[in-house]
């Protein structure tokens, strides 16, 4: 008896060309990290639970637990520590920086590009299971305040290369509204409370931040005094008389607008235009303690985020060595699912396959892969016709896979080998020892909206 297959929501499938299109999205940042002299790393899927709890935001919620479907019911063996997959790369790279300090050089600068899971609500663009490419600078005991203006700038670059449209990268700095927090009346213990609540205010709007404070014990005063100070954005440094206009002052507060208008002269010199002072990014995790990133698509704001991270001092700690850090993350998969549907990020075609070799009769298929051994050993995608059909039935089939071209290996002793562009209809004679197909064509290569391969 037959059984229907139900997907499972929240864990993304591609299809081929879709996967292509990641690939290339991969390849691009992958190089780009590495021109930026990050070297790659690679962490486990699974932490002990106790380390993955309690690092802020609604983390805790969304931990999936690892267990055997063998295991005794009453936990089998006490010995065993309760292990969870990862939510982010961050906490575990903190962990791997801890194990591995004495072989590590610092200031440390790494890349990670992995799978992380999540066990929220499915919805557009977030997943139980996705991609994020990820890059961190951690250092001994101090970590110089420059990184902080380099991360995004690495960002820029990237997204530079990448043919998703515009963008802006909001910067913050997590002293600005700890400092005016504090300047309002606010005490330490309730500041992680009121960032955790103005960090929704493009999920809940106005209203909804404005009650969720007046729930948590502000005043009235006190939130829309959050409010105004979320409400300030600027492509320059105008943003800190916006703040001063606000006439609140607290020595946290300043040490915040002089970093972030440091990362912000950084940006006008290197990214002009990219990166935006937005002062209600606050971003949900409490391990945050200076700089803080999200990423938008111009005219799709909506959508939320696409890249995010931040300046964190205590999250590599061992109670004798601390490593801070600073890092980002973009969710691949996110940027994608955002992308792809919409037809606003494509391959020039959608199979690595350049060439594909005609087979005039299966008796010649020994002929056709060597054939195809030779083009391969210059670097070109071949691949033989699976059947020896009529010529024009094997162009179809090349075209319909998107191959550009199709090999004729020479029907007679003194014939010529020919090669034909099915997009064009030329054919030409080809020796197999030297042809090359123009550049553009030996690779697939990232386009913006499709419509623009054609």
């Amino acid at each position: 008896m037959s059984q229907k297959i139900a997907p499972l929501s929240g864990f993304p499938e591609w299809l081929p060309g879709e996967r292509l299109v990641e690939q290339q999205v991969l390849d691009i940042i992958r190089e780009t990290f590495e021109l930026h002299g990050f070297v790659n790393i690679e962490t486990r899927a699974v932490e002990p639970v106790d380390r993955l709890l309690g690092k802020g935001g609604d983390a805790d919620k969304e931990i999936y637990g690892i267990s055997r479907l063998a295991a005794e019911p009453d936990g089998g063996d006490r010995s065993q520590v309760a292990l969870g997959l990862h939510f982010d790369l961050t906490v575990p790279f903190a962990r791997y920086v801890l194990e591995n300090a004495g072989k590590l050089t610092f200031p440390f600068r790494r890349y990670q590009i992995q799978r992380v899971w999540r066990g929220e609500r499915p919805q557009e663009g977030r997943y139980r299971e996705f991609t994020q490419a990820d890059i961190d600078i951690i250092s001994a005991g101090e970590l110089p305040f420059h990184y902080e203006a380099e991360v995004p700038l690495v960002i820029a670059d990237t997204f530079s290369r990448l043919p998703i449209g515009p963008y802006r990268i909001q910067v913050n700095n997590r002293k600005i509204p700890e400092g005016f927090y504090l300047g309002i009346g606010f005490s330490p213990e309730q500041i992680a409370g009121v960032l955790r609540i103005v960090d929704k205010l493009d999920k809940i709007g106005v209203e909804g931040v404005a009650q969720a404070l007046l729930e948590a014990g502000a005043s009235l005063e006190q939130a829309e005094k959050c409010l105004a100070l979320a409400n300030i954005s600027a492509k320059d440094l105008s943003f800190v008389d916006q703040v001063r206009d606000l006439g609140i002052s607290h020595e946290t507060l300043e040490s915040g607008l002089a970093e972030l208008s440091a990362v912000m002269q950084a940006g006008i010199a290197h990214a002009p235009g990219i990166l935006v002072a937005d002062l209600r990014v606050a971003r949900g995790l409490d391990y945050y303690t200076g700089t803080v990133y999200e990423t938008q698509l111009v005219g799709q704001e909506s959508y939320g985020s696409v890249c995010s991270g931040g300046r964190y001092d205590s999250l590599a700690s061992d109670g004798r060595a601390t490593y801070p850090g600073v890092g980002i993350s973009i969710g691949v998969t996110r940027l994608l699912a955002r992308l792809l549907p919409a037809g606003a990020i494509g391959t020039t075609r959608p199979t690595p396959t350049c060439v594909l070799i005609a087979l005039g009769a299966e008796q010649d298929r020994a002929q056709a892969s060597s054939l195809a051994a030779a083009l391969r050993s210059r670097g070109i995608a071949t691949e033989v016709a699976p059947t020896a059909a009529k010529f024009g039935k094997q162009i179809r089939y090349a075209d319909r896979r998107g191959i550009p071209y199709v090999w004729f290996p020479p029907t007679e002793p003194d014939a010529a080998h020919s090669v034909k562009d099915i997009r064009s209809g030329e054919q030409v004679d080809a020796d197999p020892g030297h042809w090359l197909p123009p550049a553009d064509d030996l690779h697939p290569r990232l386009v913006g909206p499709v419509d623009s391969a054609q």
